[in-house]
């Protein structure tokens, strides 16, 4: 028997809210502030900016995979100097992950998915799964991270799920 195509509605849905809510943030950031971490052992405002951002072209890449080895070489993420290339890497991911998602089956989604380091398997989880983890919890992690990174160069924080002390949706 063969699967039925069907969308990924309710991981598809929480990607296109939280993908509003993200591009907001990252509009936020300000350009000449790229440089600045709030402590030795922190990234920068860019780097945390830039590797937010990554989060779903990432995974969807990694995802397309039976399994991603966290061992292997990788570079070392530039600085960025700008937001514009940030703000296009997080939309070019989120179309990415939102196509991906509507092409992947419900078997798919529930196939064991592989994470290893150095040939050591450290987890097996669903792909499924592995969307909720290492995307979207993953992203939220770093979106928090981001706002305490913009809230202590006092730049105004939008409205993510409710009232900031900058932004009031709901005031009248």
């Amino acid at each position: 028997m063969s699967a039925i195509t069907l969308p990924a509605t309710a991981l598809l849905a929480e990607l296109e809210s939280e993908a509003h809510a993200t591009r907001r943030l990252l509009a936020a950031v300000p350009a000449d502030k790229l440089d600045w971490a709030p402590h030795e052992r922190s990234m920068t405002l860019g780097l945390q900016a830039q590797h937010m951002a990554g989060i779903p072209g990432m995974l969807t890449a990694m995802l397309l995979e039976d399994g991603f080895d966290f061992g292997a070489e990788r570079l070392a993420p530039e600085q960025p100097t700008s937001v514009a290339p940030i703000q296009e890497t997080f939309d070019t991911g989120v179309l990415a992950a939102k196509q991906a998602l509507q092409s992947w089956t419900e078997t798919q989604l529930a196939a064991s998915w592989r994470v290893t380091k150095n040939g050591r398997t450290l987890m097996v989880p669903t792909r499924s799964e592995a969307l909720r983890s290492l995307l979207f919890n993953h992203l939220y992690h770093h979106r928090g991270q981001l706002m305490v990174y913009l809230r202590l160069l006092d730049v105004p924080l939008p409205s993510i799920y409710g009232p900031t002390a900058d932004e009031d949706p709901f005031a009248d």
